[in-house]
């Protein structure tokens, strides 16, 4: 996710979500005075399984029924904010099922999917001109320096600038899912483990009092460590790959040469680099401009350097679709079908992960307060390969901001002492937000825009369980290795 989140008739609540529509938002997490209250120790396990049934429409219906899915999957995922929605306003009641719809629109939902939304607009007008050949050293020096700007432009700026190019490049290549799968891996996940504006954990933790420059200092070795195994592992796997095609009886050929002038290596739509640096000034400025200026809806305050973010964001998006040619998005292979799926798959799950979270905000009083209690021992030291861990296997499944601040929180939330005597304990829960985001395709929202653009360009991308499996192969050896080095 942040890194880094919802009682009444179902008409009501219809209104509630239209409302939303209308309306900006902020990634605060304030609500006004008096605001009715979700007490997460209330509830049981039952209420996930609303959550539970998306993940599982994720998992299964493109396996079993792949084209109903494409043609329904707006539908199954009102389903099953509905299957929570309802049940819940009958039990809780109008008035907190409305507040806690308004409180995940405002504050969570519209912050990201219109960041989302301006990052995949503006990087999709950047277009690399010329031929570049995905040969293992192309490829590797693509995710080498997707993971090296990940962490000043965002996982999804880097990621939707340069997915397009790299599958240009191995489109002739009989094997390729790979590179989608490690691309995941770095340019999406691990390569913005270095500031806050790499990924919205790390943003959470500068709203509330980290420095700047902390993740910088503190995450580059367990970064660079994590990326260079995986970049090595990257290369030796593509090179086999790749001699095999050329060994093949019936290779894959490169394009024939038809004599047609090739394009020069370059950058067409270069403006929207400039965009991009806007999108990030103004997630930026969210951050450090406080007017104490803020409105209120229904007990949930937004405040106004967050409405003025997603307008400033919503107005760079239509900027760039002004000043880009529609020739350069065609050739680019761009169409909206990746940030219409996303927004739509992941309504449902901020509506139906309103729950998860409670439970874990209640501390060992809720439902999962095993996995809370874990982090601890007895005498209240804390465990920081549990903190890695909890975080980590929790924001591969939840959204990574609010994890990322469950375990802040559980920590003691203080950013004096979570820097300076605890700052191993910090480490373990930026470390386990960030990497593991890597571990599904839920766990990070580019993760599965890529998917959806890989899938469009006619790559059989893994299922959710398949990419699970990619990631347990490569990756969990490396954070066991990890938790040894580090915590």
């Amino acid at each position: 996710m942040a890194n880094s989140f919802l009682s009444g008739t179902p008409v009501r609540i219809l209104i509630a979500g239209l409302s939303i529509l209308c309306a900006g938002s902020t990634a605060a997490m304030a609500a006004g005075a008096g605001a009715p209250h979700l007490e997460g120790a209330t509830l049981g396990l039952i209420w996930v399984a609303p959550f539970a049934g998306i993940l599982l429409s994720i998992a299964i219906f493109p396996l079993v029924a792949p084209h109903f899915w494409h043609s329904h999957f707006g539908k199954i995922s009102a389903f099953w904010a509905l299957a929570f929605l309802i049940p819940f306003t009958a039990i809780k009641g109008y008035e907190l099922a409305l507040f806690e719809l308004l409180h995940v629109g405002f504050l969570e939902y519209l912050p990201f999917i219109i960041l989302l939304l301006s990052l995949f607009t503006v990087a999709g007008g950047v277009r690399v001109t010329g031929k570049l050949r995905g040969t293992p050293v192309v490829n590797t020096v693509i995710l080498l320096i997707g993971t090296l700007i990940a962490s000043w432009m965002g996982t999804t700026g880097a990621a939707m600038l340069l997915i397009r190019p790299i599958l240009r490049a191995n489109e002739w290549r009989k094997n390729k899912v790979h590179v989608v799968v490690f691309f995941i891996f770095l340019v999406a996940n691990i390569g913005g483990s270095l500031t806050p504006l790499g990924d919205p954990p790390l943003f959470l933790g500068f709203l509330k009092g980290v420095e700047f420059f902390w993740p910088t200092t503190h995450m580059l070795v367990p970064m660079l460590l994590v990326s260079s195994i995986l970049l090595v592992v990257f290369f030796i796997l593509d090179s086999f790959l790749y001699r095999r095609e050329a060994a093949s009886e019936a290779p894959v050929e490169e394009e024939v040469d038809d004599g047609t002038p090739q394009e020069k290596l370059g950058l067409d739509g270069k403006i929207n680099i400039l965009l991009l640096g806007g999108v990030v000034a103004a997630v930026l400025m969210s951050g450090i401009w406080k007017p104490g200026i803020s409105f209120t809806i229904f007990h949930v305050d937004v405040e106004l350097q967050n409405i003025s973010r997603d307008v400033l964001l919503l107005a760079i998006a239509g900027l760039s679709l002004l000043v880009t040619s529609k020739d350069n998005r065609e050739a680019n292979g761009f169409s909206w079908f990746p940030i219409v799926e996303v927004a739509k798959l992941f309504a449902a799950i901020f509506v139906t992960i309103v729950p998860a979270i409670a439970m874990l905000k209640a501390g060992t009083d809720g439902a999962m307060g095993a996995i809370v209690s874990s982090v601890s021992t007895e005498a209240g030291e804390p465990v920081n390969v549990m903190y890695f861990w909890a975080t980590g296997i929790l924001s591969s499944f939840l959204d990574n901001a609010p994890t990322y601040l469950v375990f802040f929180n559980t920590a003691g939330g203080d950013p004096i002492n979570l820097m300076g005597a605890d700052s191993n304990t910090l480490l373990a829960i930026s470390a386990g937000a960030v990497f593991m985001g890597a571990n599904t395709y839920i766990g990070n929202a580019p993760n599965f825009m890529v998917r959806a653009i890989a899938e469009e360009r006619g790559i059989a991308m893994p299922s959710f369980f398949g990419y699970m499996g990619w990631s347990c192969l490569f990756l969990m050896p490396i954070f066991v290795l990890v938790s040894f080095i580090f915590f």
